[in-house]
Formats: C-alpha cells, sequence, structure tokens
C-alpha cells in the first residue's frame, strides 16, 4: 500500500513537471540567499521599523497588508555576523545539490510548498490563538532552511561534512 501511494504521488509529480517544468526556477538557490542579502541590506540602512512592515503577520495581512504574504521571505533566519555567511554558502551549496539530483521544478515544488506551508500554519495558529497580534517572530524562513538541510541529510546520508571545520561527521548523523 504503501508503495502504491509512492508512486502515484511520483506519477502526479510527473504530470504536474511536463505540464509546467518549464516555468520552474533554476538555481533557486542562488535567488534566496540573493533575497536574504537584500534582507541584510534593509537590517543595515533601512530603519529598524521598516522591518516590522515585512514580517508574516496574520492579523495585518487579513487588514489588507497583503504584501506581508510575500516579503516575510527577505527577513534573513539570523543576525548578520561570519557564521551567517558560512550557513548561507553552505545553504548555497547544499540547495544546488538537492536541485541537481531532484530537479529545478521539484525542487521548486519543495521550497514553494514550504513557504506555503508556513503561511498556512501562521493562519491556522492566528485562528487557534484567537486573532493576537505579535507572531511575527515565529515565522521566518528558519524552518525552510533547516528542512532544506534535512532533505540533504536524507537523501545524502552517507555525506560527510566538517563540524566547526575540525569534526569530520556524517549528514546523518546531523540531521537525527
Amino acid at each position: 500500500l504503501k508503495s502504491l501511494k509512492a508512486r502515484n504521488q511520483t506519477f502526479m509529480l510527473d504530470k504536474l513537471e511536463r505540464k509546467f517544468g518549464r516555468y520552474a526556477i533554476h538555481n533557486l538557490s542562488a535567488y534566496i540567499i540573493a533575497l536574504y542579502v537584500a534582507g541584510y541590506l534593509l537590517y543595515f540602512f533601512a530603519p529598524a521599523s521598516i522591518f516590522s512592515y515585512l514580517t508574516l503577520e496574520p492579523y495585518y495581512i487579513l487588514h489588507g497588508q497583503i504584501w506581508r504574504l510575500v516579503t516575510w521571505i527577505l527577513i534573513p533566519p539570523e543576525s548578520p555576523g561570519i557564521f551567517t555567511i558560512i550557513m548561507l554558502f553552505f545553504y548555497y551549496s547544499v540547495g544546488n545539490t538537492l536541485e541537481r539530483t531532484w530537479g529545478s521544478f521539484r525542487y521548486n515544488v519543495y521550497i514553494f510548498g514550504g513557504v506555503l506551508a508556513m503561511v498556512v500554519g501562521a493562519f491556522i495558529l492566528y485562528g487557534i490563538l484567537g486573532g493576537n497580534v505579535m507572531f511575527a517572530t515565529l515565522f521566518t524562513t528558519y524552518y525552510v532552511n533547516l528542512s532544506i538541510f534535512l532533505a540533504f541529510a536524507a537523501t545524502y546520508p552517507d555525506t560527510q561534512v566538517m563540524l566547526y571545520f575540525l569534526i569530520p561527521i556524517k549528514m546523518k548523523w546531523l540531521g537525527i
């Protein structure tokens, strides 16, 4: 039964790829990193209050600020620093490897599915908690990045990386 279900999902993705594959964004990881760089530039050069207009806040979206459905992607997952630069290079490498393995269309579906799931989750949590404001810090691309990392660990479990540039460790252990 599990095999049949997996085959149907693969068939559905193949069908979608034949129909919409030409619209896939190639090298999507580079665009994601570019959005983070734009977010860091806003962090440094724009007033601090500008970030409050970019967050994924369901209350404000329901009150007409629909740009928040997209602009929350600009907000980087971490504060700027040397380790952030290292992590961005790492995520770029991991994302490109997944894109080469799965294909651009499937990688796009994975990333945009994660973004859509975050938006839907934000609205569900907003509804459960009774319409409270101030969820902005909960909804970032941090979890989308972690899902890329987990997908890489599941796809390439025996790949070895250097933790802290010193300790060799396999991806399956980092994924766990």
